[in-house]
Formats: structure tokens, C-alpha cells, sequence
């Protein structure tokens, strides 16, 4: 690691203050058909450049703004890797984000992380300290203290950030915004949140009894995969899609989907942190990988206003929600109501109002007043909101060059992620965690504050002490 470097970029980000720390210059670039003038283009360095890496690089290249100035990963052999090393012959490759850093700090603007959860952590921060912009995919670290960490450190130096939850730039973000400003959507007292497609560890998880051995593919950074976390044996269950049903790698279902679906409750109805994060039902418990099926329930007092709510997640194949039948369609037929259905393969929410209920799903989607009768009543004053934007990634490299302020930066998006830390914690220990928000601890179950923030693997320290 540039020892030198990163403490004179933090000697100098402590001086000036986050308020007026200058992100880096911009510069470099070709000519290309997008007739980008090459000192507007960003140089980005994407650190996983497989899988969904890949699909990111792919998607920032589409907007015509950046450099690909270097490829990260841990097994450049994987065919993504080897498909974006074709895509971009002048980046330089690496396995290890540290060396990338040493040998490319000063062509580097800003850098994309799409590693497994548990990797986020150190590649942001160093990423961070260096004075670097960075987009972080979702979620935003894999402990409660890791994001409290990337948090601070985003408002200490300024830079530019952004976590891939692609939906706020969308509009679900601009809706949900709109309408909770004109009192549309007020005094909610409930939600309930569901995933319930099949997820990875489903069939196999519940018998797991302890972490399996395979071969290590020719070629594999393994400490550089493992980074902070304790260190595993490799195992084709870990690597290269496997480590999300893992608790000491993943934050399983949670992670992977609700940035996706309770993102603007979380933001626009300021919920902040919940009080009391329990266990309803956990299907499947195991010591080492997610449940086969969980509900949880999260109790956010009341804050700015508004009432309490009770947030209630279901996750598992079969543990769907059963929505109230008075939210149903009137069937013409028989002038009765059907029951409204939630559909396995559709994840989403119903958000309870003081005067309306809505249904919405996740990502882009928008929100719809239900039921279908209460809709045609009360459509034609509803507020309008702005559909058209940039997307998630060019909302990024505009920000980046200081056109716009991005729309999921690491203020929002990181307490939002530690909620999903402590959903985690009630499927890995069930029962009911009390948690303190002014001392941001549980406060009735050592190990599980224990695990809030959890020490880094030796060799790995530092990114602690910044």
C-alpha cells in the first residue's frame, strides 16, 4: 500500500475539511463517437471485472463518459474477466486492489467496487482515502461498523459517492419523494417488505455443518478475495457466486434486495434505525448459511413527526405475505373482492398511510394506491413526479465531474445498508435485539453487539485505524 501517499491525502483532507476538499481532476480520454471532448471523460478503475463487474462496466461504457484505465480481480482466468480485458486492451490488469492503487493512483479518478459483500469495506475505503470518487454496489459493507466507517470517511473527504441501487435514479426515488412532500403518502405505521424467489443456498443451506474444501483454481488472489473477513478454505460454495448465503461473507437476502425495495421508505420516511429487530420466524436456521425462509420484524420509534413503524421482511420461497382482502380488485362478476395476491417471483412492498395504502415493487418500479376502486378516486390529484433522468451510472460520472449530485451517496445509502446489518444479526441469532441508536449498540445479546463490528483479519488493520 502508498503508505506516503495516503497519509499526506489524509493530513491534507483533515485540513481543509470536508467542506471544501476539491475532488480530483479530470482529465484524459479519447475522442469517440459519443463526441465527448477527451479532458471531460472520467478514468475509472473497476475493481471485480467478472460477473457483475462485468454488467457494471458495461453499463457505465454505454453512457460515453469514461476511461476504463484499469481491471481488478481476483481470477482475471473467469470468462468476464477475460471478456473485459478484450473490451478494454489499454487498462492494465491486476488481482490485487492494493497494487493497482501503488502503480496507478495518479491516472485513477474514480473506481467502481463490484466484489462479494464482504470485500466492499476495504476497496471503498482505500479507494476513499486516496481522494478517489467511488460507486459501491449493493449493499454497502457487510457490517454495521464497516459502514459507519465509509460513511465518515465519505464526509471527511468529499468525494463523490454512490451505492448501486440502481433504482434511485428512477421514478420510484422521484415519486416517493414527490409524494411524501405533498402529504400523500403520511403517518405510515407499517410495511411490509417480500423477496421470495429461490435463492442460492436454498435446498443445501439448512444441512450445512461447516465450510467445504475444493481446489484452488490456477491463478486465484485468495487473500485478496478474503480480505477483511475471516479466512476460509477456497471452496466453488464460496467462489465466484456462492458467498452471499454465507453469514461470514454475505448479507443473503437482505443485502442483495432490499436496497432494492425499501431504499426510498428508508430515505423519504427518515426511519433512521430501529429500536427492536425480531425474529419472527426463521425456517431452516443454521450456524453457517442464511435460512431457508425468515420474517423480521424492525420497530422504528417515532422520529420528525411521524408515528412508529413496523417494517416486517419476508423472505423464503413459501413464506409469503397475506395482504388484508379489502385491498383487492372488485370483480365485476360477482361485485365481491379477490384477494390480492403476492406473486413469488415479484419482490416488493405495501406501504400503509394514514388515508391511502400503495403497492409498489423493487428497483424502478412506482408505487400504485390500492385498492384499483381507491386508485380511480383519488388519481386525478395525485402529484405528478419526473420520470426522465440520468440513470444510476451516468448520475455518477455527472457527479463526478460536478454536473450533478449523485442520488444514492453513502450518507443515505449507508445507514440504510446497517439496518440490513441488523436484520442479519435477528436470522443469524434469532429471538429479539434491542438496539440503542444514540450509542448505535445492541443492548440484550453480547455476541450479536459483538458482531455489529467485528475485528478485521490480521494483515488487514489499517483500513480500521483511517
Amino acid at each position: 500500500m502508498n503508505n506516503v501517499s495516503r497519509r499526506t491525502f489524509l493530513k491534507s483532507s483533515a485540513a481543509v475539511g470536508a467542506a471544501t476538499f476539491l475532488p480530483p481532476h479530470i482529465a484524459l480520454g479519447n475522442t469517440a463517437s459519443t463526441g465527448v471532448a477527451p479532458s471531460e471523460k472520467v478514468n475509472v478503475a473497476f475493481i471485480a471485472s467478472s460477473g457483475k463487474g462485468y454488467r457494471n462496466c458495461k453499463a457505465f461504457m454505454s453512457t460515453g463518459l469514461l476511461n476504463v484505465v484499469a481491471l481488478c480481480d481476483v481470477d482475471l482466468n473467469q470468462d468476464n474477466a477475460k471478456e473485459s480485458a478484450a473490451m478494454h486492451p489499454g487498462a492494465k490488469q491486476f488481482t490485487d486492489f492494493r497494487k493497482m492503487f501503488d502503480e496507478m493512483e495518479d491516472q485513477i479518478d474514480a473506481v467502481v467496487v463490484s466484489t462479494p459483500d464482504h470485500s466492499h469495506f476495504a476497496a471503498t475505503m482505500h479507494a476513499m482515502m486516496l481522494g478517489k470518487h467511488v460507486w459501491c454496489e449493493k449493499p454497502l459493507a457487510h457490517t454495521f461498523g464497516q459502514c459507519e466507517r465509509l460513511m465518515q470517511m465519505a464526509e471527511k473527504t468529499g468525494v463523490v459517492t454512490q451505492m448501486g441501487n440502481q433504482g434511485h435514479s428512477s421514478g420510484n426515488m422521484t415519486q416517493f419523494q414527490a409524494w411524501t412532500e405533498a402529504g400523500v403518502i403520511k403517518d405510515v405505521t407499517h410495511i411490509t417488505a417480500y423477496m421470495n424467489k429461490g435463492r442460492r443456498w436454498h435446498g443445501w443451506g439448512s444441512s450445512t455443518t461447516g465450510y467445504p474444501s475444493d481446489p484452488m483454481p490456477e491463478g486465484m488472489n485468495w487473500d485478496a478475495w478474503t480480505a477483511t473477513a475471516v479466512e476460509k478454505p477456497f471452496s466453488n460454495r464460496l467462489h465466484p457466486g456462492n458467498w452471499r448465503s454465507w453469514f461470514d461473507y454475505g448479507c443473503g437476502c437482505f443485502g442483495d434486495w432490499g436496497p432494492h425495495i425499501l431504499d426510498t421508505a428508508h430515505r423519504f420516511l427518515k426511519l433512521g434505525y430501529p429500536d427492536t429487530i425480531e425474529a419472527v420466524k426463521l425456517e431452516g436456521a443454521n450456524d453457517f448459511v442464511y435460512p431457508q425462509a425468515s420474517t423480521i420484524r424492525f420497530d422504528f420509534p417515532e422520529r420528525h413527526g411521524m408515528p412508529a413503524c413496523e417494517v416486517t421482511w419476508y423472505d423464503g420461497v413459501d413464506n409469503i405475505p397475506v395482504v388484508e382482502p379489502e385491498y383487492g380488485r372488485i370483480n365485476e362478476a360477482t361485485g365481491e373482492r379477490d384477494p390480492l395476491k403476492i406473486k413469488a417471483d415479484s419482490p416488493g412492498k405495501i406501504i400503509y398511510g394514514k388515508d391511502l395504502t400503495f403497492q409498489g415493487g423493487s428497483h424502478g418500479k412506482v408505487l400504485q394506491v390500492i385498492p384499483r376502486d381507491k386508485y380511480k378516486e383519488v388519481h386525478a390529484s395525485l402529484p405528478k413526479f419526473e420520470t426522465k433522468m440520468s440513470n444510476h451510472w451516468l448520475n455518477f460520472l455527472l457527479a463526478c465531474k460536478g454536473e450533478e449530485e449523485s442520488r444514492s451517496p453513502f450518507s443515505a445509502s449507508a445507514p440504510l445498508s446497517q439496518v440490513f446489518n441488523l436484520g442479519m444479526l435477528a436470522q443469524r441469532f434469532g429471538g429479539s435485539l434491542e438496539f440503542d441508536a444514540k450509542t448505535k449498540q445492541i443492548t440484550n445479546h453480547e455476541l450479536a453487539n459483538a458482531m455489529l463490528d467485528p475485528a478485521p483479519r490480521r494483515g488487514w488493520e489499517e483500513y480500521y485505524r483511517a
